[in-house]
């Protein structure tokens, strides 16, 4: 468990920095943070390590290292600025001072742009799941009687897409004064989907035949992935963010604890790659979208009713958990 060295350091460093600065409250804020994040985040590190096996060494290495200041500034302190400008009709710029200066204002803003966070972030990972389902070549099922049917209408094109685009019409309709947001929002989130998957699927197709080209294809392939990877991390992250103002408004406090419980999801990450993991718990994967399509409808949910941070992280726990005894029974049983 050598990879856990590292972040482990980083969070002794940071609840050192919170007590220091905070006594006993920062330091319990941060470590509770982080706890939520990591606990909240692990069925991300398994479909991070399941498509990290697709990529080139390289791009594995960017992703897993220096793609940590991505994880814990890009997606979880800019990104929800330029959310909260784009929903506020503000400047990054102001919406920055908000968040450094005044972050009480700066919380109630991102609270404001939940419509938009939460339709986002529920299309993508709706997408994320559906397309793991909806697969006629899938061979191996978990839960059988569900999966299996599933995997039938596979061969229906785009039908994931089309369930999603289904879902948020029903959803605008439902709440009319919201429906331009939710609408605007949930099909940036199925764009995005459809071209990162696409040009991924694109290159990996290409890079079939051997040769130099094929080596550049998978190269680029990598780069598509590389992409797609942080993108998934933002939808995972943007629930975390506004559910950490409901802890507390200090802005350092929220980057230390999500920050660090990023840097436990990358080494989570890394171990499940480096130790093949998921060839050894054959339904750990199923378990992951399974969790990812139990955080989609959280997200779904939150657009209609309050739905409790812990409760969305639980729905991902029982999953992993039960992915995990079911795989431990059938490797005893092989």
């Amino acid at each position: 468990m050598g990879v856990l060295i590292f972040p482990t350091v980083i969070a002794v460093v940071a609840c050192l920095g919170a007590w220091m600065w905070g006594g006993l409250t920062g330091l319990f804020t941060v470590a509770l943070l982080a706890v939520l994040e990591t606990t909240l985040s692990f069925d991300n590190a398994v479909v991070n390590a399941k498509v990290l096996e697709r990529m080139e060494p390289k791009w594995q290495t960017l992703f897993l290292e220096w793609g940590i200041p991505v994880a814990v500034f890009g997606t979880r302190f800019v990104l929800p600025i330029f959310i909260v400008a784009a929903a506020a009709g503000l400047g990054p710029i102001v919406v920055l001072k908000l968040a450094i200066f005044d972050p009480v204002q700066y919380g109630a803003y991102l609270e404001g742009a939940h419509h938009a966070i939460a339709a986002f972030g529920a299309a993508f990972l709706l997408l994320v799941s559906l397309k793991y389902f909806f697969n006629d070549r899938k061979t191996v099922h978990w839960i059988v009687m569900i999966e299996k049917y599933l995997s039938k209408w596979g061969g229906i094109e785009a039908i994931e897409v089309a369930i999603a685009l289904v879902v948020l019409l029903v959803s605008a309709l439902i709440l009319p004064h919201e429906a331009a947001t939710i609408l605007i929002a949930g099909l940036v989130g199925v764009i995005l989907f459809i071209i990162i998957e696409g040009i991924a699927q694109s290159f990996e197709m290409q890079a079939l035949p051997a040769g130099r080209q094929a080596g550049a294809n998978i190269a680029k392939s990598s780069v598509a992935l590389f992409v797609y990877l942080n993108v998934l991390d933002a939808a995972f992250s943007l629930d975390g963010v506004v559910g950490a103002f409901a802890v507390t408004s200090n802005l350092i406090w929220i980057i230390l604890g999500l920050g660090i419980g990023a840097l436990y999801v990358r080494s989570a990450t890394v171990y499940l790659v480096r130790t093949k993991t998921l060839a050894n718990l054959p339904y750990l994967e199923h378990g992951a979208h399974w969790a990812i399509f139990g955080l989609a409808m959280a997200m779904l949910g939150s657009l209609f009713v309050h739905v409790p941070e812990p409760f969305t992280g639980f729905i991902g726990l029982v999953f992993i958990f039960f992915a995990y005894i079911s795989s431990r029974r059938a490797m005893r049983q092989a």
